[in-house]
């Protein structure tokens, strides 16, 4: 297959997604399923084998993310019923000031971000996004947006997620130095992707209703009695510790052990969020006077409009399948290699042209430096670190409508397609031009 006829490919199916679901309003899944098809038919691919590939690819994105969905709503719900999401709301509102909340929902997004996935970290702080929007009368785009783009920024440039582990390796990074240029950079990154675009944007975006989920997050009436914030906070963030303490695992225990084994367990993000879950049931449920047959009814409620959202995440998933098992994703991917630029663009290049055939973050950068890793080799003046960095950026770039964090965005909020695109693929953009910028601008100190 030729590039050129792979990048066609590529965009047509793009545009033809944006065109049917946005200006035709047909189902998005359909949409998504049948545009998967055609694509892997129209590059070649038999018809059993296309539609092998859509179920393949959306079976490995819902098997991790309906469990992650189902678990953090679960979680969402008993924090919006028993008063904590409003504890939280009231306490930051009180520290940060009703015109710093933007702000505050930025850090708390690049704490809460650094051990978890963006899925996983976006649906523990949605319900506080909700919550704080409606008791401060804050538009909902203005406290989300930067949650979301602190915590694309920890998932894609600061270890200790995974693709980051991977490219460390692969360009033999210190991951000390990683860390605290990550956060060095990260951090403006967010504040300009996050607070100070959101600022901008949201005026020009008009939302027709309340998104489904918001309704399952917002407990209308400020309860007379609500939980300490102290165990609220440890409520919220006890998947997070968990998550921690099972990236230290190797550190503190020899690996293959009972220990060793038991904290790996612990610290798998499924396990980290049933057992924070199971903690809210009582902490947040029977401490608090709920009844068991009240809890069950919560928790069952909560999940149907989580149904579209699992859907498209998984259609999103088979359409990425569909690239890269037509080929589509190697032609395009032979294309960049074939353009002798720098390494750090050569890098930021690669992540962003796998993220959009691929749609993965963790894919981008785990390809993206396997691939300029031996090359960095061979070469000398380039800091390792900064490659870790700047493949991070590109991994998130464009936002593209076959990653599960797209369709998370849109349904959470109540955004139409293009609205999502004109937020937060910008964001995601922003994110990654400014970390190119950034790496480039560095380069020339650090080597």
């Amino acid at each position: 297959m030729s590039s050129l006829f792979a990048v066609s490919l590529a965009t047509a199916s793009i545009v033809a997604v944006v065109l049917l679901i946005g200006r035709y309003k047909l189902n998005p899944f359909i949409v998504l399923f049948t545009v998967s098809l055609l694509l892997a038919l129209c590059a070649g691919m038999p018809p059993q084998k296309a539609v092998a590939s859509f179920e393949a690819g959306a079976g490995h994105v819902l098997g991790h993310i309906a469990t992650v969905i189902a678990l953090g709503t679960m979680l969402g719900k008993m924090l919006a019923e028993s008063g904590g999401a409003d504890q939280i709301a009231l306490t930051i509102t009180r520290l940060a000031g009703k015109g710093r909340i933007s702000w505050a929902m930025m850090v708390i997004g690049l704490l809460v971000g650094l051990p978890v996935f963006f899925e996983v970290g976006f649906v523990l702080l949605i319900p506080l996004v909700f919550t704080l929007a409606r008791r401060t009368s804050t538009p909902m785009l203005l406290l989300a947006l930067p949650m979301g783009a602190a915590l694309s920024v920890t998932h894609g440039m600061i270890p200790p997620h995974p693709a980051t582990l991977l490219a460390l390796s692969a360009y033999h990074a210190d991951t000390g130095r990683t860390i605290f240029w990550g956060v060095i950079i990260g951090t403006p990154i967010a504040a300009l992707a996050g607070p100070v675009y959101a600022k901008f944007i949201t005026p020009h975006v008009h939302l027709e209703g309340a998104a489904s989920l918001a309704e399952q997050f917002s407990n209308k009436d400020v309860p007379t009695s609500m939980p300490p914030f102290s165990i609220t906070v440890l409520t919220i963030l006890s998947p997070v510790i968990l998550m921690l303490i099972g990236s230290v695992a190797d550190m503190v225990s020899s690996p293959g052990g009972t220990l060793n084994t038991t904290l790996h367990f612990i610290g798998n993000t499924d396990i980290a969020l049933l057992l924070a879950t199971i903690m809210s049931f009582y902490v947040l449920g029977l401490a608090r006077g709920f009844s068991r047959e009240t809890i069950l009814r919560y928790t069952t409620e909560c999940l149907g409009p989580t149904a579209l959202i699992m859907l498209l995440v998984g259609a999103g998933g088979g359409f990425g399948r569909e690239l890269v098992d037509s080929g589509v994703s190697k032609a395009i991917t032979d294309l960049a290699l074939g353009a002798h630029v720098p390494l750090l663009v050569l890098a930021w290049l690669l992540a962003v042209v796998v993220r959009v055939a691929a749609g993965s973050a963790t894919v981008a950068m785990s390809t993206a430096s396997g691939i300029v890793g031996p090359i960095l080799l061979q070469s000398h003046g380039t800091s390792p670190e900064l490659m870790v960095l700047v493949t991070g950026a590109g991994s998130v770039a464009l936002g593209p409508m076959n990653d599960a964090g797209f369709w998370q965005i849109k349904e959470y909020l109540g955004l139409t397609v293009g609205q999502t695109i004109k937020t937060w693929s910008v964001i995601e953009t922003l994110i990654a031009v400014l970390g190119l910028a950034f790496c480039l601008l560095l380069s020339i100190f650090v080597h």
